[in-house]
């Protein structure tokens, strides 16, 4: 498993991967789950969380960048199984109550299209969050030195993780998948995003680590944000 460790002490591994990246933050205080990958990669996932050597006992929070089935499709299960407490903004809790898929703008004909074609595409076991988003946070109440921010684009209610303002966990923000290319190819709003790269950078951040594919640094995702800014008049 991949790992760092920001300059706070907060150990970060990369508990799955393929599909969809997951990542599990640790520290004295606790432990934070950030997406859970798919119903498929359940087993691996727990046994890869089993082998960190945790600060502290069990899951505490997972924080969900948004409720695209492949990020979410074991949120219930940890919530009613291992008690852990779920983040999700409010944009997107009514998807997430009844289990739907959210489809991006540029591909809703194409998700509609398949939910006809193949039953239940989509679909996952639906949950009720225990903390929705309004507005950009922080976990400091609950002794994390973790900040959510509100990163829409790919879906409305797409957030990334913030950990001491060095490591930013950008969900579907941003992709990894092309070589000096970040933007995703399922999008929502292309205005929205661009500005998100911008709040992304202005965390400080210098490593940015997507759902999908490979590590991310500063200089590219500025140079991203400069071209795509120039391509869109934005």
């Amino acid at each position: 498993m991949r790992k760092w460790i920001s300059k706070n002490g907060y150990e970060l591994y990369k508990v799955l991967g393929l599909r969809c990246n997951t990542f599990l933050l640790t520290c004295k205080n606790g432990n934070i789950l950030i997406d859970t990958g798919r119903k498929n990669r359940r087993k691996k996932l727990f046994k890869n969380i089993e082998s960190v050597n945790l600060k502290k006992p069990g899951i505490d929070f997972l924080i969900l960048t948004h409720s695209h089935f492949d990020h979410c499709e074991n949120a219930a299960y940890l919530q009613l199984q291992k008690g852990c407490k779920i983040i999700l903004s409010e944009k997107e809790k009514d998807y997430a109550i009844h289990g739907t898929l959210l489809a991006p703008g540029n591909m809703k004909f194409l998700a509609d299209t398949a939910a006809v074609l193949f039953k239940n595409f989509g679909q996952y076991e639906s949950f009720i969050p225990d903390i929705m988003i309004r507005e950009d946070t922080d976990l400091k109440q609950h002794g994390f030195d973790v900040e959510i921010i509100e990163t829409p684009g790919h879906s409305p209610g797409s957030v990334s993780v913030i950990i001491n303002n060095e490591i930013a966990i950008a969900g579907d923000t941003l992709y990894g998948v092309f070589p000096l290319n970040v933007c995703p190819l399922l999008r929502d709003d292309m205005n929205q995003l661009i500005n998100s790269w911008k709040k992304l950078l202005d965390t400080g951040c210098e490593l940015y680590l997507p759902a999908h594919g490979f590590s991310i640094k500063r200089k590219l995702l500025q140079q991203q944000y400069d071209k795509y800014c120039s391509k869109n008049n934005h």
